[in-house]
């Protein structure tokens, strides 16, 4: 799956009194699909996944879903501290037709001491490589800023063939190259479109079901008759023309200050939470830079900085922003709380001008 663009990270909307708002997520979607954004990051870290049961979580899942373009790059934010609950939500996520899930360090691995972290590598390197041996669909790994995972062992997991990428929400450029350099001999070829932008399953599956509806003029005016014998038709050509594409290991960069860094030191993509509420104002650094125009990267890229400071604080703040622009925002599920009204006025105020 190639994990080029910008993909955004989806808040969960949420009914005043706790419930899930699925409208409210499908509504986000569908104008999020109309943006140019290349994929939908479903219940990545600012959509406060770990904040909702496994039915919960199946129920954004399906909605999201349902309401994407199918030309949307589709990642499951599936991560559960047993590999047993993740590989479930996985396969829920394969039935659905998502790309790829989207997997993290577990929360019961020890950190520390040197001894706790050989024994927490261990076991690191043993959940990812068992998910990833088992799971239907792909994994992305995902590095956060409070648990990372070391870079010997990203790079052992970039040489699992079910191993896509990693979403990196660090801001050290340094590393995204040190990463790149050690995994530089790793290629993989992947689907995509004659303009080599990347084939969903949702497009294949409508491909596939075209070809199977496919019914020849000739059997709709040929004359029947008593002796007249089944006749297998050529079935036509699947309207989906695809090509490949060699890739590496792809990382997506997801810090919105350090965005242009990571792009310049070799991310292929870009998934910052602030993308949610200003995913046009993230996609212009993103295809200034793919321009090769430096220059107006960097304008685009200080435009974000303070704007996405504020609005990426908590997962409050993120939705007020979302709000700002017509997204719905709405609030964060307790015990997390809203903005305060002095926070409000200075989100508001930086988010003057990005507008979309």
């Amino acid at each position: 799956m190639l994990l080029e663009g910008l993909h955004i990270p989806l808040t969960t909307p949420f009914h005043p009194d706790g419930r899930l708002n699925l409208p409210k997520l499908a509504a986000n979607v569908v104008r999020y699909s109309k943006s140019a954004a290349a994929g939908l990051l479903v219940l990545g870290p600012s959509g406060e996944p770990a904040l909702l049961s496994d039915d919960e979580t199946s129920e954004v899942l399906r909605a999201a879903v349902q309401a994407a373009a199918p030309d949307k790059v589709l990642l499951a934010g599936i991560s559960r501290d047993s590999v047993r609950a993740t590989l479930a939500l996985a396969s829920i996520s394969a039935e659905l037709l998502y790309d790829a899930v989207l997997i993290g360090v577990p929360s019961v691995l020890p950190t520390g001491s040197p001894d706790a972290a050989a024994a927490s590598r261990r076991e690191l390197l043993l959940y990812f490589q068992t998910i990833a041996d088992r799971s239907p669909l792909p994994v992305v790994l995902f590095s956060s800023r409070d648990r990372r995972i070391p870079l010997d062992a990203t790079v052992e997991l970039a040489a699992h063939p079910r191993i896509l990428g990693l979403l990196d929400a660090a801001d050290s450029p340094a590393e995204i190259e040190a990463i790149l350099l050690r995994t530089a001999a790793i290629k993989r070829d992947v689907t995509v479109t004659p303009v080599f932008a990347a084939v969903t399953e949702r497009m294949k599956a409508a491909a596939t079901h075209a070809s199977a509806s496919f019914v020849s003029a000739d059997s709709l005016f040929a004359k029947p008759s008593a002796d007249a014998s089944v006749v297998a038709e050529t079935q036509p050509t699947p309207p989906l023309r695809t090509r490949t594409k060699s890739v590496g290991f792809q990382i997506i960069a997801a810090h919105a200050p350090k965005l242009l860094d990571a792009l310049n030191a070799g991310a292929v993509g870009a998934a910052p939470a602030f993308a949610a509420a200003a995913p046009q104002a993230c996609y212009e650094v993103l295809a200034a830079w793919k321009d090769d125009d430096q220059p107006l990267a960097e304008e685009k890229q200080t435009r974000l900085v303070e704007a996405a400071r504020l609005a990426e604080t908590s997962p409050g703040s993120l939705k007020f922003a979302c709000d700002l622009n017509g997204y719905f925002g709405g609030l964060p599920r307790l015990p997390q709380l809203p903005p305060t009204g002095e926070q409000r006025a200075a989100i508001e105020q930086i988010m003057k001008p990005i507008r979309n």
